[in-house]
């Protein structure tokens, strides 16, 4: 498996759009995006990938803009995090029994990954699942995330079919939970409200408490 590296180029198109970003905001993080949390989560998070003004500008996954608010507003409310609210590295903000990633590491144009694009930065989310102790719950994003799960856990696309709030048993012994992508677009349209995100979150907090030992608040 490859190591994450902050100096990845291996998709050109997003490298390239990696250099203006950096040219255009020269405070922003604007490299590939690492992985948050814990080293042995028992939830691995995928998101799609890193925003322009978000984790593009911060360094951290879901920080920074409207994506992260409810995110970490639900891991908290569940103790998966010690803190509500996320706004850069050094607000002491800390996930329990929690990971958060992204399909893609890199920031986007439009946040539109091409397929190639999400199939070569794949191997990095193949290695932080394998890590993933039997029982795990891997909680997916929208689509995209919830298909580089499937690539990733070598399953064939469409055996299991996205859809919000639904639990899929996969074969290597992880539990996946999908969601509706907790964007500004679909938080603020109500295709995803609040309730609707806790709803998955509680499922995964139920399972977790009973399969491995985490406390419920």
């Amino acid at each position: 498996m490859p190591e994450f590296s902050l100096n990845c180029r291996k998709c050109p198109r997003l490298a390239r759009y990696l250099d203006r970003a950096r040219t255009a905001h020269p405070g922003y993080h604007a490299r590939p995006v690492a992985p948050f949390g814990a080293n042995r989560p028992r939830l691995l998070v995928v998101g799609l990938a890193p925003g322009m003004h978000g984790a593009n500008r911060t360094g951290r996954p879901f920080t920074g803009d409207h994506a992260g608010i409810l995110l970490y507003d639900t891991l908290h409310a569940f103790g998966l995090a010690n803190r509500a609210v996320s706004t850069g590295a050094g607000d002491g903000l800390k996930l329990v029994h929690c990971r958060i990633t992204n399909a893609v590491k890199c920031l986007p144009p439009e946040n539109k990954p091409t397929p190639a694009e999400v199939a070569r930065c794949n191997p990095y989310l193949e290695d932080e699942i394998a890590a993933l102790p039997r029982g795990a719950a891997i909680l997916a994003l929208g689509v995209v995330a919830h298909d580089a799960v499937l690539m990733a856990t070598s399953i064939r696309r469409g055996a299991f079919r996205f859809g919000h709030g639904a639990r899929h048993e996969l074969p290597c012994g992880l539990l996946l939970y999908d969601s509706y992508h907790c964007s500004r677009y679909n938080t603020q349209t109500k295709r995803l409200t609040p309730e609707m995100f806790r709803s998955v979150v509680s499922a995964i907090a139920r399972h977790l408490s009973s399969a491995c030992s985490i406390p419920q608040r």
